[in-house]
């Protein structure tokens, strides 16, 4: 179980500068191996339920008596995944229980729920406010990505076995729905992400996309679309969807062997522009494009070490 609960958020000076006036980074310890992956996650809070206290409007707007907080959670190779205050770096929780490397750590769309993919053949689903843990999942093999449904009613996962899995969290007994990548072959999953309620995207090591209709009975219509990155591209390593706030546009993001990829799924996923990268996603590494869509983040391998690029 988590071994904090979150103390209420005080509104904190600006990230200290050097004399230089290069930004001083906030480093949060507490892991000892590897991270897997990181997530922040941004929630309005009315100021109405917290006991009308100011200090939890992170944003300083008292005109609409509600503020913004935002967490971050990360999944660790130490098996411990942990859920900190993003704004201070101050560590709020651990979600222990798990007996293998965790891949996945993802807070679901409200921040009420936290779900973990790991190594040891399970997915968990915690209270993110007391840190219990209230389902486990079996699967067969290695679980290496998750992800929650914008209502936070079903929760996708995927890894080695090849086989999307939906479960109904309102009706957490119940069996999963599940989809295999390929009847030809295995193709382990890498990443999933929901685009919206009814369809969730699987990133396949065989380089390619699929855009699963989960609520289709038809298996021959369950497939509603594919992209694929082509070229010796290989597994793809990371994909992220992203609206861009000023106009709208839902862009993917997509880092598969040397290239950054990224599509319009507002488009039907046509392709803006592929980027050759002095790195490799081959084992390790991502990609994240920043909100005003117009610069992006990527970090991946390379002989003799890792580099990253902004």
């Amino acid at each position: 179980t988590m071994a904090a609960v979150a103390p209420a958020v005080t509104p904190s000076e600006p990230p200290p500068s050097s004399a230089t006036g290069r930004q001083i980074p906030i480093v949060c310890p507490g892991h000892t191996r590897p991270l897997a992956e990181l997530q922040f996650c941004t929630i309005r809070e009315d100021r109405d339920q917290n006991n009308n206290d100011d200090t939890n409007n992170t944003t300083g707007d008292t005109s609409s008596g509600c503020g913004t907080r935002t967490f971050l959670v990360s999944a660790c190779h130490d098996k411990m995944p942990m859920l900190r205050d993003a704004s201070t770096g101050d560590w709020i929780g651990t979600f222990s229980g798990h007996k293998g490397a965790v891949w996945s750590c993802r807070l679901d769309p409200a921040a009420l729920l936290a779900g973990t993919a790991s190594g040891d053949f399970s997915v968990q689903v915690w209270d993110a406010i007391t840190g219990n843990s209230l389902y486990s999942f079996p699967h067969k093999h290695v679980v290496k990505t998750l992800d929650w449904s914008q209502d936070s009613r079903r929760l996708a996962t995927g890894g080695h076995e090849g086989i999307l899995r939906v479960f109904d969290i309102t009706q957490p007994e119940k069996e999963p729905l599940m989809f295999v990548q390929s009847t030809k072959e295995k193709v382990s999953i890498s990443k999933c992400n929901w685009i919206d309620n009814s369809t969730v995207l699987a990133a396949g090591e065989d380089g390619t996309i699929r855009f699963w209709n989960v609520d289709e009975t038809d298996p021959s219509k369950q497939i509603a679309q594919t992209l694929s990155v082509g070229g010796d591209a290989g597994g793809i390593r990371d994909m992220e969807i992203l609206t861009l706030p000023s106009s709208g546009r839902t862009i993917l993001t997509v880092a598969a062997g040397q290239n950054v990829t990224f599509f319009d799924l507002s488009a039907g996923g046509k392709m803006i522009h592929s980027y050759k990268m002095p790195i490799h996603f081959g084992q390790e590494g991502g990609a994240s494009l920043h909100p005003g869509g117009k610069k992006f983040i990527a970090g991946g391998g390379r002989r003799g070490g890792s580099m990253a690029l902004g």
